[in-house]
């Protein structure tokens, strides 16, 4: 069994351009300043069925106010139009205004799905997220990304929306399976190659191995990238690497038996991603060797069906960074050089399917 290493986090701060991602006790008293301050008249949680079993006890310990609650399913499959209309509903029914606060709860489709609907409501109220899991608090914790999926496609509905604040606390990973920590490794993962700096460091442990400088290295890494580019014109298309396979495997693998989660379909869009990097930029060969098995070391081999290339690919012409029906890739040129909007042929992405499943 892979050995998960956690260290308590002791960061307190990272300031973005326009909220702040405040750690542990830092970051409840600044939720208080924020509630105390802005007198906000109705306070909701919106949690799924997990953070309400797991998380939502360790909250209301710590935050002394009248809440209520709004509870949805647990899963990507539930991230669309028809929960964001149960959740809408709920805040009528709760009588939310636009001097209320909606506190996000949970992972990233929590973050996401409420960021989305707090910005919508009556034209936008305040939003806190709180992320619960290792993959929110070093991806959706910084960007101001909210959204939902469509007809199974991933984010093909949102906004950019700012929280007023971001809350990261260590003791919810506490309460998260392996599967779901490894697919907050990926994203770790990805950051290390787009800004080499974290790399040789991962490598070296033969295990799922994270700690309080790899998150707050991630989150830096984002906070950097959004900072220069927040509306995804250039440097910030870096942070989907991985993404344009990846995201149409999860997709793809969305309603069926054997989902994929966010982590383990970004996790084969980068082995994919790295040999197509090398066959177009001239990516050291070994260095896709140790990308590949350093992430089949942690993730499961999935299955991928040849007479299943075609619907993938199809599905990768919804991706959001396309241009006139073109599939646009993040490439590596080598680690911390990246390549935007690179055109890739259909039978190059086969042949990286087929590298993969070497």
């Amino acid at each position: 069994m892979l050995l998960i290493c956690i260290l308590i986090l002791k960061v307190k701060e990272i300031n973005t351009k326009t909220y702040k991602i405040a750690f542990g006790q830092s970051g409840y008293y600044l939720l208080n300043l924020l509630i105390e301050n802005n007198k906000y008249s109705k306070i909701s949680v919106l949690v799924d069925d997990n953070t309400e079993k797991f998380c939502l006890d360790i909250f209301k310990q710590i935050i002394n106010k009248e809440i209520s609650i709004i509870k949805i399913n647990s899963g990507e499959e539930f991230k669309n139009l028809g929960t964001s209309t149960k959740i809408w509903n709920k805040m009528t029914t709760q009588k939310l205004d636009r001097k209320s606060l909606l506190i996000n709860l949970g992972g990233g489709v929590i973050t996401d799905m409420g960021g989305f609907v707090a910005n919508t409501f009556k034209r936008g109220l305040d939003f806190v997220n709180i992320p619960t899991t290792l993959l929110s608090m070093v991806d959706a914790s910084v960007g101001s990304k909210t959204g939902i999926n469509f007809n199974n496609l991933k984010n093909q509905i949102g906004t950019f929306a700012d929280p007023k604040l971001v809350i990261i606390d260590e003791q919810y990973l506490k309460t998260l399976n392996e599967r779901e920590v490894k697919s907050g490794y990926a994203e770790i993962f990805k950051h290390s190659l787009i800004s080499d700096s974290i790399f040789n460091l991962l490598l070296e442990n033969n295990q799922l191995y994270y700690n309080e400088e790899i998150i707050n290295n991630s989150i830096q890494i984002k906070n950097k990238i959004v900072s220069d580019d927040k509306f995804e014109q250039n440097v910030r298309k870096n942070l989907n690497f991985g993404h344009t396979i990846g995201h149409a495997l999860e997709s793809y693998f969305l309603n069926k038996e054997n989902k994929l989660t966010h982590g383990e379909a970004i996790a084969i869009g980068m082995v994919c991603e790295s040999y197509i990097s090398n066959k177009m930029f001239n990516l050291d060969l070994e260095l896709v060797k140790k990308i590949k098995n350093h992430l089949l070391r942690i993730f499961p081999k999935v299955n991928l069906k040849n007479d299943k290339y075609e619907e993938i690919i199809k599905l990768m012409s919804y991706d959001k960074k396309n241009h006139l029906d073109k599939l646009k890739f993040v490439l590596l040129k080598d680690l911390g050089i990246v390549k935007i909007d690179i055109e890739v042929s259909e039978n190059l992405i086969k042949e990286s399917f087929n590298f993969y499943s070497s």
